[in-house]
């Protein structure tokens, strides 16, 4: 057998709005901020092309969460090349539903609800762990079978992208490795632009692993 590249999967977080500046989070469609736009623009001349880091011929498939922040910074990403990359916009990459906490900052809900953590008690109304949980695994499960039958088969391409929010984004790091959902507090600060790259260890896809977190946001 042909020995392949180890397939990857890139994910985006979109560029900045007035709630990541804030500090609120939810389903609420939110527009990117003039610098998120610029941010996002920055970033696209030294990730995207070809043989750059996200490589067009390179992707077979693209998850774009709904919400205008995310597919805003989907195509300001491909938008100085030819075409865009096949892709599939959809609720599955949306962020966390914080139901009846929607639009409020972590210390406003702590006022109202003491001990509160999202990563344990999800939000009334909204999704609880266990289903963001669930939604997640059904993600990393998708892509899973792009890169098996890449790596395994020779079909398709090596690498997925996912442009989507901040808490699904650190939900799927902790998942994918293998981590309970709530560690995805303790997998830093998932930044406004920033490029998170998974992978897997020692040519296994049974090995996954988090080759790097943040790349290019100092670039945002």
């Amino acid at each position: 057998m042909t020995a392949r590249a180890l397939p990857r999967l890139f994910l985006v977080r979109h560029g900045e709005t007035e709630w990541s500046r804030n500090g609120s989070t939810g389903r609420t469609d939110i527009c990117l901020t003039a610098r998120g736009e610029e941010q996002v623009r920055a970033q696209a001349t030294v990730l995207v092309g070809d043989e750059r880091p996200i490589d067009p011929k390179n992707i077979c498939t693209a998850i774009i969460s709904p919400r205008i922040r995310a597919h805003k910074t989907f195509h300001l990403l491909f938008e100085h090349l030819p075409e865009f990359p096949d892709h599939l916009i959809t609720e599955e990459v949306r962020e966390w539903d914080y139901g009846e906490y929607e639009g409020l900052v972590s210390g406003e809900i702590v006022a109202r609800d003491p001990g509160w953590n999202i990563w344990k008690s999800g939000c009334p109304g909204g999704e609880s762990a266990e289903e963001m949980q669930a939604r997640v695994d059904r993600v990393i499960a998708k892509v899973r079978d792009y890169h098996r039958k890449w790596f395994e088969e020779g079909k398709g391409s090596r690498d997925v992208l996912i442009v989507a929010h901040g808490h699904f984004n650190r939900a799927i790091i902790a998942r994918w490795n293998k981590f309970e959902l709530a560690l995805g507090t303790l997998t830093s600060t998932v930044e406004p632009g920033g490029v998170a790259v998974l992978s897997y260890s020692h040519h296994s896809l049974d090995e996954p692993v988090l080759d790097g977190l943040n790349l290019y946001a100092h670039e945002a």
